[in-house]
Formats: structure tokens, C-alpha cells, sequence
């Protein structure tokens, strides 16, 4: 398995991800309620979110808009988001559905190399986390040390000029045009929860929620 690892140059991006996170986060009495009470979080956040093929609410896609102050600035990209079993204390699976040109993103299936979803992954961590702060933190500051585009992070150690010149004329390319965010809207997917033994029923646990704790 490939292992994603930072330097020790005392500003680690996993620093600057923990640091920006709340001290205090809410618990659930279940895995289920607390999925249901963090995918309602991230659709009041108002990013723009579609059930995939399964219709079901373990299987989504997200709208993300690449960072102000960045080569990704203006960029759009469908994110595809995979909730485990056994989530929040087994991290999501995530994935850039169109290209996005980064050390730590692999560019023909999407997969993101970054430490805190792929080996400190905590329960007190949520989906909001990773489209307000992960995912910025992540473009904002690349590790060329451990690749998963290897030619982007030669590229950016040997050239930073040139690198970024290429990421924007990738996000011109491919992150430019409005993203379709087909199959069923955010509403639809907020109507639904997938129950392995009868399949889709009610998503009747988000009704419950407690609003104070969002």
C-alpha cells in the first residue's frame, strides 16, 4: 500500500489541517446517526451534492471549488465520496472525478494521497472537515516527497515557475466549465438511507437530528 509521509520542516500540512479544526465536536450514539448528522452538515453548508449510482447515501458526489490564492483558484471538481461500513471511525474514500494536476492526486483514477484521511484518520473528524480544510490544505500545499504524480512533483521540485504555469493551464483544460451534477440532487440524497437487508428506505434519522448540533 502506498504511504503517504511528510517532512519535518515544522509546518507540516497536517499542522496546519489540525490547527484549523474545532476543539470540540459533537458525538453520535451510533455510526449511523452520526453519518446522517454529517452528510445534513455538509448539504447546510451549501456545497452542491448528487447521490450516485447506488442511491445511496453512503455513495455521493460533492461540488468543490479549488482555493482562492492558488493555482486552483477558479477550478471546479466532482468529488466522488465513498462512506465506509463502519464510518466515522474508518475514513471515507475520496476521489477527483475530472483531472486535477497535483503531486499527491493521481491523475488517471483520482485518489488523493493525504495523511489525515489515509492513516490518522479520527472519528472526531467529519465530511465538512475534508471540503472546508483537508482538501484546501491539500492543494494549497503539495509534498512533492511522496507523490502519487510523479511527474507533477518532479516537475514542481525542479521548476516551481513552470509547475505552476502547467496546474493552471490543466484547470483551464479540465476544471473550468460548471460542473453537471447529474443523477438525484442534494435533496434526494437528504430522502434516502441504504439498509442492506431492504434497500432504500426513509432517511427518517436526519428528521430527529438536533439542529444545535450542527
Amino acid at each position: 500500500n502506498h504511504r503517504c509521509s511528510y517532512p519535518s520542516d515544522g509546518s507540516t500540512p497536517s499542522d496546519r489541517i489540525f490547527s484549523a479544526i474545532p476543539s470540540k465536536i459533537g458525538t453520535m450514539s451510533s455510526p449511523k446517526k452520526r453519518r446522517d448528522m454529517d452528510v445534513m452538515k455538509l448539504m447546510m453548508s451549501d456545497y452542491e451534492i448528487s447521490s450516485g449510482e447506488s442511491g445511496s447515501v453512503n455513495d455521493f458526489y460533492v461540488k468543490f471549488h479549488g482555493p482562492k490564492d492558488s493555482p486552483y483558484a477558479g477550478g471546479i471538481w466532482k468529488v466522488h465520496v465513498t462512506l465506509p461500513s463502519d464510518y466515522p471511525y474508518k475514513s471515507p474514500s475520496i476521489g477527483f472525478c475530472n483531472v486535477l494536476y497535483h503531486p499527491n492526486v493521481d491523475e488517471s483514477s483520482g485518489s488523493v494521497c493525504l495523511d489525515v484521511i489515509n492513516q490518522t484518520w479520527s472519528p472526531m473528524f467529519d465530511l465538512l472537515n475534508i471540503f472546508k480544510t483537508f482538501l484546501p490544505q491539500l492543494l494549497l500545499y503539495p509534498n512533492a516527497a511522496d507523490p502519487l504524480n510523479a511527474e507533477a512533483a518532479s516537475l514542481m521540485l525542479k521548476d516551481e515557475k513552470s509547475y505552476t504555469s502547467k496546474v493552471r493551464n490543466m484547470v483551464q483544460k479540465y476544471a473550468m466549465e460548471d460542473i453537471s451534477m447529474e443523477e438525484e440532487s442534494a435533496d434526494d440524497v437528504s430522502d434516502q438511507v441504504f439498509d442492506e437487508e431492504n434497500g432504500l428506505e426513509e432517511f427518517s434519522d436526519i428528521d430527529d437530528l438536533d439542529m444545535d448540533d450542527l
